[in-house]
């Protein structure tokens, strides 16, 4: 036999559904007598027509925000026609592309875009390149100073760099690329090396009966590998790769510190840190003060009395002072998630970095 749905009111099945709902509150009117006990049949409905309505309610329209779009000019401080670029080197150095629900242009395709923008604009007469980093790869810190020293042969404008907490290794590598090196107080720089970190996972795989075996076209080929240990010789080669990455680097800071030797670099450049302090007073930087400082040295580099400080940024970010978009970097091992330094686990290679990680 059919049965046709009543109609329910849904005020009354929400109030009847109420965990605690009290004797007193009144039942569900239906097109039964008032006061008549409600079947199951009737509740099963009521609450079938109820979870539709809910559902239906639920159903929402997201709209997602357009992917990242070029850079675009901000004015940050200042007034004048001629301008002070703001530039950022923050958290670890790396040539990857920082992923995110859109994955967006990386540091070394930022830096690059920024540069080439910058030799476009005449008014620019000065950049101000503030340093936030440990340090990371390499290669990427290589070309992140390269691209610098670059552009200041093109447009011969000062550069001048601040470095915030920590400018470490590969960070004091790009700033070497500067006219000036600012410090704060209380910065962390130096840290002057090259590291490469290595897992040996073998014990591990022994434990979990697991065995791998490489097939190789000669006895060096698999070196580094996480699945077996490191033999001596191959120490050795590793460690040449990085001797002649390391005499770059001094030479990159002799570059740099043109008024300090280079056995006086050699003893500082032992892998240790320093405070501001004592970075200036063993000629690593130039001076002590804040990132207004910096920008006030540019400006008188640049030979100018006013001048507008400006950041070029992606739609959607924001900024209202010099400093703004700042991100603090974690020399730990959940920092280098964008270098992928685990990937060694994964049977990739080991990395070369310029980078302090205590």
């Amino acid at each position: 036999m059919h049965r046709s749905l009543p109609d329910v009111d849904l005020s009354a099945v929400a109030n009847a559904l109420q965990p605690h709902a009290r004797p007193h509150r009144r039942r569900l009117v239906t097109n039964h007598t008032v006061g008549q006990a409600l079947s199951p049949w009737y509740l099963c409905t009521a609450v079938a027509v109820l979870v539709l309505a809910l559902m239906q309610a639920a159903c929402v329209t997201i709209n997602l925000p357009p992917g990242p779009g070029a850079l675009e000019e901000h004015k940050v401080s200042g007034t004048g026609k001629d301008k002070v670029l703001l530039m950022d080197v923050s958290g670890v150095i790396s040539s990857e592309n920082k992923d995110g629900f859109y994955s967006s242009p990386g540091m070394l395709a930022t830096v690059k875009e920024e540069l080439e923008r910058a030799t476009k604009d005449e008014r620019i007469k000065a950049i101000v390149l503030r340093i936030n980093s440990p340090g990371g790869t390499v290669t990427a810190s290589d070309i992140i100073y390269h691209e610098l020293k670059s552009f200041k042969t093109s447009r011969k404008i000062p550069i001048v760099a601040s470095i915030m907490d920590v400018g470490a290794s590969g960070g004091y590598y790009i700033a070497a690329a500067a006219d000036t090196v600012f410090a704060h107080p209380s910065t962390v720089t130096g840290s002057i090396g090259v590291i490469m970190l290595t897992v040996n996972a073998r014990g591990l795989l022994e434990k979990v009966g697991v065995e791998t075996n490489a097939v190789t076209s000669g006895p060096r080929k698999d070196m580094g590998s996480p699945f077996r240990a490191m033999l001596p010789e191959e120490r050795a080669i590793f460690q040449g790769v990085i001797d002649g990455f390391y005499q770059r680097f001094l030479q990159v800071v002799q570059d740099g510190r043109p008024n300090m030797n280079g056995e006086t670099i050699r003893k500082l450049a032992d892998g240790r840190i320093y405070s501001g302090e004592q970075a200036k007073a063993a000629g690593l930087v130039d001076d002590i003060g804040y990132l207004e400082d910096a920008i006030e040295l540019a400006k008188k580099k640049a030979g100018l009395t006013e001048a507008k400080v400006v950041t070029y940024r992606r739609p959607g970010e924001y900024q209202n002072n010099i400093y703004s978009r700042l991100v603090a970097p974690a020399p730990s091992l959940a920092s280098l998630a964008n270098i992928d330094l685990l990937s060694v686990v994964r049977g990739g290679s080991p990395q070369f970095m310029y980078l302090w990680m205590p």
